[in-house]
């Protein structure tokens, strides 16, 4: 099995939220932080890769907190950040945002059995591909390095440059089967939303 460690990404501007999203409340946690939870229950080491201008709640002791070197360059900076500081520490990495409350450890685990030898695995769930729930070999942080000097930013980019096993939902079902792990919050009215799921659920 290939030693999995974690990206969890903070650099994002909230426009639509209106807000920091790292700081939501979310029951008896703030949001970053149980993102930071639940993933550390699937890998380790972990970094958090925030705006350089960005504050985030306090972490748990075992995440690393790293800052993007250059501003507004996107989520594939946060990637090569988080890779390369994982480099000699771990063989692959799950990269995730910060607003999935309700992040399924198995799920992480799941995908990295799947890579088998590819460069990436990535979900594929009702047409959409998420490259932000996804397993990455530590490898590909000189890729999006090349690709981030040659000004190409999209992480769609990144998926046709490298080698990349797209997971069907089929294959992925039995250990998230609403999907809960692709869920994130974009903006007031999905977090309300998210609040009231998460009361009717087993708290966890």
């Amino acid at each position: 099995m290939n030693r999995i460690g974690g990206v969890v990404l903070c650099g994002g501007q909230s426009r639509r939220m209106g807000r920091p999203k790292a700081w939501l409340p979310f029951g008896d946690e703030l949001m970053l932080p149980r993102v930071v939870r639940l993933l550390g229950m699937a890998v380790a080491p972990m970094v958090v890769v925030a705006a350089v201008d960005r504050e985030v709640p306090p972490l748990p002791s075992d995440a690393e907190l790293l800052r993007d070197p250059s501003p507004d360059l996107g989520p594939l900076q946060g990637i090569a950040v988080g890779l390369g500081a994982l480099r000699g520490r771990a063989d692959v990495a799950y990269v995730s945002s910060c607003d999935v409350p309700f992040l399924q450890p198995a799920f992480v685990r799941r995908l990295n059995t799947l890579l088998g030898e590819y460069a990436m695995c990535v979900p594929e769930v009702a047409g959409f591909r998420h490259p932000l729930a996804a397993v990455y070999r530590i490898e590909v942080a000189a890729l999006a390095e090349y690709l981030l000097a040659e000004n190409c930013r999209r992480l769609s980019l990144l998926c046709d440059a490298a080698p990349t096993r797209f997971v069907l939902a089929d294959e992925l079902r039995d250990v998230d089967p609403a999907f809960q792990t692709l869920r994130n919050l974009n903006t007031p009215e999905a977090y309300e939303t998210a609040l009231r799921d998460w009361r009717l659920m087993d708290r966890r």
